[in-house]
């Protein structure tokens, strides 16, 4: 039992810091205004991470374009991952690394947005997305954990959870997308 109060609180912990933290605050407002933007426009939002980064990908890409809180019209929004055969294709004949960086190349368009989640922030397939994203006019946002790795000199903006532990990190990516995710659907459609 002592175990599961302290992850518990450990996870706890860190939400902490985040809500003190002001600038990071403003950062994730920044993100959600960015998601606002090129959704209000009418453009897309590309999702990628790598194992249960890409799952969180996968769950946030569908909560904008199914639905979050309230029902309304779906959100152009998808994990680039969940085409399997893209994926073993471009793996395959060109490497892992590039798999989401090809993607970007041939689907998104200027005024796009790629979210990419990592907890090291050291994913070189997603660094490649980014660097594609931004000769396309593509915004990257990039939720990371403490230090941001690579991806902080790649993305536009970085989203860097205060943790070092991977559990941590990616419990606090779900929160942080899930309050991107309401504040973009409220900011389109209204108050539930």
């Amino acid at each position: 039992m002592t175990r599961i109060k302290q992850a518990i609180q450990e996870s706890i912990d860190v939400k902490q810091q985040i809500l003190h933290d002001d600038a990071l605050i403003a950062t994730i407002e920044k993100a959600a205004d960015t998601l606002y933007q090129a959704l209000k426009n009418g453009h897309k939002v590309l999702f990628c991470g790598n194992g249960g980064s890409a799952a969180d990908a996968q769950h946030l890409a569908a909560e904008l374009s199914g639905r979050f809180y309230f029902d309304r019209d779906p959100l152009p929004a998808e994990a680039m991952h969940c085409n399997t055969s893209y994926i073993t294709a471009v793996a395959n004949d060109y490497g892992y690394d590039v798999v989401y960086s090809r993607m970007i190349k041939g689907s998104a368009s200027e005024g796009d947005v790629v979210v990419g989640l990592s907890t090291s922030g050291n994913s070189v397939n997603i660094i490649k997305a980014f660097e594609v994203a931004k000769t396309k006019g593509v915004k990257s946002i990039a939720l990371t954990g403490l230090t941001g790795g690579d991806m902080k000199n790649s993305a536009d903006i970085l989203i860097n959870v205060p943790s070092k532990d991977t559990a941590r990190i990616q419990e606090s990516h779900i929160t942080i997308g899930h309050i991107l995710c309401e504040l973009v659907e409220t900011r389109l459609f209204g108050a539930k």
